[in-house]
């Protein structure tokens, strides 16, 4: 009785740290780096620099002249430009699924959108949101400035 219980725990505890690990898998990479950039994961302040990973609900903030490229799993790219700030709001890219969600929100700055595969597989399912509006994107390029 006691061994089915411990082994019950254990699974409970097996199945939660999955489940967490799930949701802080990267859904990016930042490709380059050009001055300052700071990247903001919770209550942690990180230096982006090339091959840094990114997870859902990541800041990434850049100073003055300072640029990041971002390349996300299904290619999609993000240039965010000079004094920008941008958060990761939603990622689900799972083509064998067929589940997709993407909203990105721009603070303030400059980006540049160049659509993945996500853009053309689920267009409606992609989302750049700032503090005035919302815009769905469907599959195309384009530069976004925020003041």
């Amino acid at each position: 009785m006691v061994k089915n219980g411990i082994m019950g725990l254990m699974m409970a505890i097996i199945s939660f740290s999955c489940t967490a690990i799930a949701q802080d898998t990267h859904v990016a990479i930042i490709k380059n780096v050009s001055g300052s950039v700071d990247v903001l994961r919770k209550d942690e302040k990180l230096s982006a620099i090339p091959g840094m990973q990114l997870v859902r609900s990541d800041k990434i903030i850049s100073g003055q002249e300072s640029q990041a490229g971002i390349v996300f799993i299904d290619g999609t790219l993000i240039t965010v430009g000079s004094s920008t700030e941008i958060e990761v709001r939603k990622y689900l890219f799972e083509p064998k699924k067929a589940k997709y969600d993407f909203a990105l929100y721009v603070k303030k700055g400059e980006a540049i959108y160049s659509s993945g595969k996500l853009g053309k597989l689920a267009p409606d399912a992609v989302n750049l949101e700032t503090p005035r509006a919302t815009v769905g994107i469907r599959g195309t390029r384009f530069i976004v400035k925020v003041d």
